[in-house]
C-alpha cells in the first residue's frame, strides 16, 4: 500500500519533514532504498485483507448473526418512537431470511395468475406449475432452516460458496441460491 512516517502516508514526488525537522526532498522517496526508509523511521503498511462487505464491516469485524435488542449507555431498552417497541437491530440471519422471502415470493409471481385464475374460475392448475410451485416453497423453508442452523460465521458464509470439483469448475449452486430452475 504505501510507506508511512507517524502515521501519514509519505508520497513519492513529495517533500516531507520528519518529527525532528529534518527535511526530504520530493524526489527522495524515489532515490532511496527500503533500508534507508526504514532507517529514516519510515513504516511500509500492506493493503488491508479483501472482504466480502455483505458479511463484514471491516476485515477483521463480522456483521452480527443474529438481532440485537438496542439498549442505552444505563442498559435499558432503546424504545422505538414509532412503534413503542423496542429498538432491535436485525442480524445477518433475520436479513438473509427476508431476503429468502423475497426471492421464493419474485419466484412464484410469475405463476400466480394460475392461482387467482383457479379460484375464481375454478380451472385447473396445470401439474408442472404446481409442482414448481410446490419446490420453491420447500427450497424456501430448506434455505431458511440452513441460514438458522449457522452456527457460526464461517457456517453462514459457507452457505453462499458455490461448490467445485478437484479441477475448480462448479459442480451445483452455492446454498443460499439453490433455487429451482424457473419454468419455460
Amino acid at each position: 500500500m504505501a510507506w508511512k512516517y507517524s502515521g501519514r502516508i509519505i508520497r513519492y514526488g513529495k517533500a516531507w519533514t520528519d518529527v525532528n525537522g529534518n527535511q526530504y526532498p520530493s524526489n527522495w522517496m524515489g532515490l532511496t532504498s527500503d533500508a534507508e526508509k526504514k532507517a529514516a523511521g519510515l513504516i511500509w503498511q500492506d493493503d488491508p485483507a479483501p472482504y466480502d462487505r455483505r458479511f463484514w464491516w471491516s476485515a477483521d469485524a463480522p456483521k452480527a448473526l443474529d438481532d440485537r435488542n438496542e439498549v442505552d449507555s444505563d442498559g435499558k431498552p432503546v424504545i422505538d418512537t414509532d412503534t413503542g417497541k423496542q429498538l432491535v437491530t436485525l442480524g445477518l440471519k433475520s436479513r438473509w431470511k427476508t431476503n429468502t422471502k423475497q426471492t421464493a415470493a419474485s419466484l412464484l409471481a410469475p405463476t400466480d395468475w394460475y392461482v387467482t385464475r383457479k379460484a375464481e374460475t375454478d380451472a385447473a392448475i396445470p401439474s408442472d406449475v404446481t409442482t414448481y410451485r410446490a419446490a420453491v416453497r420447500t427450497k424456501s423453508g430448506t434455505i431458511e432452516a440452513a441460514i438458522d442452523g449457522a452456527a457460526d460465521h464461517a457456517a453462514f458464509i459457507a452457505l453462499f460458496t458455490t461448490p467445485v470439483d478437484s479441477d475448480g469448475n462448479p459442480t451445483g449452486k452455492a446454498p443460499i441460491s439453490d433455487w429451482p430452475d424457473p419454468l419455460t
